[in-house]
């Protein structure tokens, strides 16, 4: 057994549950404490819902800092006894590592400390600065978790130039897709205002269905942008309509209409929403009078174009693996959306993504050993520029 695999069981034998930590990171942080790091906790939300975090950097901060990021926390893992084992004891069939968190993300942070435990035993005294960070809600409302670190770390004006997320981004072998950048998202809440009324007399009533259908048809429709080389064009989406009593001859008073973006780096949240707004103006409806509508904007894009970081992190999968890696935006959102702000190069890299919050997750014990070299070929090939340079 492999330091990388024996430290994943661990653990995964911790059933961190959002935003339960489950001393994840009491165990993480005891391994890189004798290494030098200085390990804080940034511990954030309410009692009912109290989100473990923390920072640890080894070096002054003053040189150029490599940070690896990741969650501690696993989603639930529904029915336990749809599970061929328990998935929170670590266990092997046919060649394969099964638990909750095997995939996304417990192997990767274990890579991530053993890789640096290999790098800090071969180079004592690197040209770099690394640090870790780590939450346990990335899984969940993700308001306690990495965004509170990052906040805290720009205030204090801390150091970041490059950052590897250990998220699960390949397909079929470790390393052949890496994400260098996602999507924005940004949700509204439209309301639409009528006036209630019987379904047979519809000149007494206004029904908000009618008033908003047209409107919605050319959102549907619109071409929000063209994307990029990078990113897909920006979509808007419908996810829910809410509307009228249950009973079929009231015509509603008002419907609530669910939406969200994925957009690129070729929109901005403020030009989409003014868009959204003049296009219900354009149907005849004014906000306040008409509608209300409310947005969240849960993530900004972030885009990393291939520079040091990309050109060593695909230089070490190369040659690990011999695979010509793909760049990729596609897919959900990330921490990644927190940490772009205060890091100008931002990746993600981890292990083959398709059981992930599946039941039976696990990870090929194949994948493990590689990601391990290739994040330690990434501390090598960067601590190498950052000694060039100095």
């Amino acid at each position: 057994m492999t330091a990388t695999l024996r430290l994943a069981e661990e653990l995964i034998a911790r059933p961190s549950v959002t935003p339960d930590d489950a001393g994840c990171l009491e165990l993480i942080a005891q391994r890189l404490a004798p290494l030098g790091f200085d390990c804080q906790r940034m511990d954030s939300g309410p009692a009912s819902f109290r989100v473990s975090n923390l920072w640890a950097r080894r070096g002054t901060g003053q040189r150029p800092t490599l940070v690896w990021a990741g969650h501690t926390d696993v989603v639930p893992t529904g029915p336990v006894e749809a599970w061929a084992s328990d998935p929170f004891v670590p266990s092997h069939r046919e060649g394969k590592l099964y638990g909750r968190g095997a995939s996304d993300m417990k192997t990767s942070l274990a890579a991530m400390v053993v890789a640096c435990e290999q790098f800090l035993s071969a180079t004592p005294e690197p040209a770099i600065d690394i640090a870790f960070l780590l939450t346990s809600d990335e899984e969940g409302p993700a308001n306690d978790g990495t965004v509170v670190v990052c906040n805290e770390l720009q205030r204090r004006g801390e150091r970041l130039d490059w950052c590897v997320v250990g998220e699960p981004t390949s397909v079929e072998r470790t390393g052949d897709m890496i994400k260098n950048g996602r999507r924005g998202t940004m949700s509204g809440k439209l309301t639409v205002k009528g006036i209630q009324g019987h379904i047979a007399y519809p000149q007494l009533a206004k029904n908000p269905i009618h008033m908003v259908a047209p409107a919605l048809a050319e959102l549907a429709a619109t071409a929000w942008d063209q994307g990029n080389a990078f990113f897909p064009p920006t979509s808007w989406q419908v996810s829910n309509i809410h509307g009228g009593t249950g009973a079929s001859n009231v015509i509603p008073g008002t419907v609530v209409i669910d939406f969200n973006f994925r957009f690129c780096t070729e929109s901005t949240p403020e030009g989409l929403q003014q868009r959204v707004t003049d296009t219900l103006a354009r149907h005849g409806l004014q906000p306040g009078t008409d509608f209300d509508l409310a947005w969240t904007i849960g993530g900004r894009p972030f885009l990393t174009t291939p520079g040091p970081l990309v050109d060593a992190v695909r230089a070490a999968i190369m040659d690990v693996t011999g695979i010509a890696t793909e760049l990729s935006t596609t897919g959900g959102t990330s921490d990644g959306r927190f940490i772009a702000p205060i890091c100008p190069e931002v990746i993600e890299l981890g292990p083959p993504n398709a059981t992930i919050h599946k039941v039976d997750e696990h990870i090929a014990l194949s994948d493990i050993e590689p990601l391990t070299r290739i994040y330690l070929g990434v501390l090598q090939r960067l601590n190498g520029r950052a000694a060039q340079a100095a």
